[in-house]
């Protein structure tokens, strides 16, 4: 069975990230694929700080990324670029941590002028830590995705069609 871990660096619950990548998550596992989750802002903080490598949560969220097929990396845009603490998750994966995956980057934004952090910002990164391939990647506007509760949302129809899009290339990606 494949198998697909997201990394979200929002450092907030109600992130419009993740809905994204909770969207994501659904359609992949209604497909069959195994899907497991690293909310960034939940590992330790003074072991993201301190660059503990010995960090028994750091390791156990190493082991999910390496045993994964595909990985979603997503973040809010902060200062035209991602998130710092997802900046200190990726600077703490192993070299070529993401060796040998197709990765999919997702990133929300509040002006059509950050559209290109993920090929600026994020890709480069992702691809230093070995990607065998690096999908498009989906950028949303903030007003395109809301909350109606906790555990509901509603996502732009337009932003659902680059969604399914990307759905599609990540599942191509991972099954050859």
């Amino acid at each position: 069975m494949a198998r697909v871990v997201s990394i979200v660096g929002s450092p907030t619950t109600t992130s419009r990230t993740t809905i994204m990548t909770r969207y994501l998550e659904k359609q992949l596992t209604e497909r069959g694929i195994e899907v497991e989750t690293i909310y960034v802002r939940d590992l330790p903080p003074e072991d993201l700080l301190h660059v503990n490598f010995n960090s028994e949560p750091l390791k156990e969220s190493h082991a999910k990324v390496a045993e994964a097929d595909g990985v979603i990396v997503a973040s809010p845009v902060y200062k035209a670029s991602y998130t710092g603490i997802l900046k200190t998750y990726l600077d703490l994966l192993p070299q070529d941590g993401l060796r040998g995956k197709a990765v999919l980057p997702l990133m929300t934004g509040g002006t059509f002028g950050h559209l290109l952090a993920i090929d600026y910002g994020l890709k480069p990164v992702l691809n230093s830590l070995g990607a065998r391939h690096v999908l498009g990647g989906v950028y949303s506007l903030d007003t395109q995705l809301n909350w109606t509760d906790n555990e509901k949302y509603e996502i732009d129809e337009e932003i659902e069609v680059r969604l399914s899009n990307a759905l599609h290339d990540l599942v191509m990606a991972i099954s050859k």
